[in-house]
């Protein structure tokens, strides 16, 4: 049966930047293998599946996969799957409308705030639905260096060194030193394996405080060949841990704090995603992950 798609390009304001993902709707007959091989062709870092509902107070169900597996949660697909379902079932009234988007994952259900205004692109916000954890032990630096094509001295700034996080995925978070060993920053898979693979970590997050766009906070690039992502332009999941890094070395102060984080540079499709920490009685009570999100391309699938 031939089932409608729809490309949007995510934590972008113009079309052609962010990051890219497919929307396949009314996917509720493809069974695990299909979707796998659907998420395959399009070959983007996830596609998601849309399927009713289990419970009548959520708008959909989504199923999440990159091109090599399914995973519980992502950032960027929650955010593209909400503002789609938005535009698609809640039209705007007078070029206006706010609506709250309600999504089952395997990770629990996530609500996302869309709002949606005539000639600007759709901006959605959410709560991070878990909170990661600080695990294991990182590698040594001249490891981590060899793996990511860098010299032990171009990691870390400040006070900010390597930290391993899991949540719904596991990151190692790496601080490079400025934008210049950001540019040169290439995967060799021989050490890949043993710096992190071998520590079952998902991806990759690296970050500096020098960026390209004045009104950033941080420069990031996320690696993940592990699931079938050379690198991903803008990773909501992964902005989620690294609000725990911030408040860690930056030790935040109780109140709220915004951060742009800009990322997807080097590949040629800029994005931003806004993060936002509240910190009560010096504990990260909330992080809320929020970027506009571009329909580019919608289409039909044959087989």
């Amino acid at each position: 049966m031939p089932l409608d798609y729809h490309i949007l390009d995510v934590f972008t304001e113009r079309a052609y930047g962010g990051n890219p993902l497919a929307v396949v709707l009314d996917a509720d007959k493809l069974t695990t293998p299909e979707m796998q091989a659907i998420a395959r062709e399009f070959n983007l870092s996830e596609t998601v599946f849309v399927l009713k509902p289990t419970s009548p107070g959520h708008t959909a169900r989504v199923r999440i996969f990159t091109p090599s597996r399914e995973i519980p949660f992502a950032g960027h697909p929650t955010l593209g799957a909400a503002a789609l379902l938005a535009e698609l079932r809640m039209p705007a009234v007078n070029g206006e409308h706010d609506a709250i988007i309600a999504l089952e994952e395997d990770i629990g259900s996530v609500r996302v705030g869309i709002r949606l205004r005539t000639g600007a692109a759709a901006f959605g916000e959410f709560d991070a639905p878990m909170v990661p954890e600080k695990v294991g032990v990182m590698s040594e630096l001249e490891e981590i260096a060899g793996a990511l094509g860098l010299i032990p001295n171009e990691l870390g700034f400040e006070n900010h060194k390597p930290m391993l996080l899991k949540g719904s995925s596991a990151f190692a978070y790496v601080p490079v030193a400025n934008l210049d060993a950001m540019s040169k920053v290439r995967v060799t898979p021989m050490h890949w394996a043993r710096a992190f693979t071998d520590r079952s970590v998902d991806g990759v997050y690296l970050y500096t405080r020098q960026c390209v766009r004045g009104q950033s906070s941080f420069h990031a690039r996320m690696f993940a060949p592990d699931l079938g992502i050379p690198e991903d332009p803008a990773t909501g999941s992964a902005a989620i841990g690294f609000a725990h890094v911030i408040h860690e070395f930056d030790d935040l102060p109780d109140g709220v704090h915004r951060r742009t984080i800009e990322q997807g540079m080097e590949m040629g499709r800029p994005s931003a995603i806004s993060l936002v920490m509240t910190v009560v009685r010096g504990r990260l009570e909330t992080i809320r992950i929020g970027g506009h999100a571009v329909r580019v391309a919608e289409g039909r699938l044959l087989a």
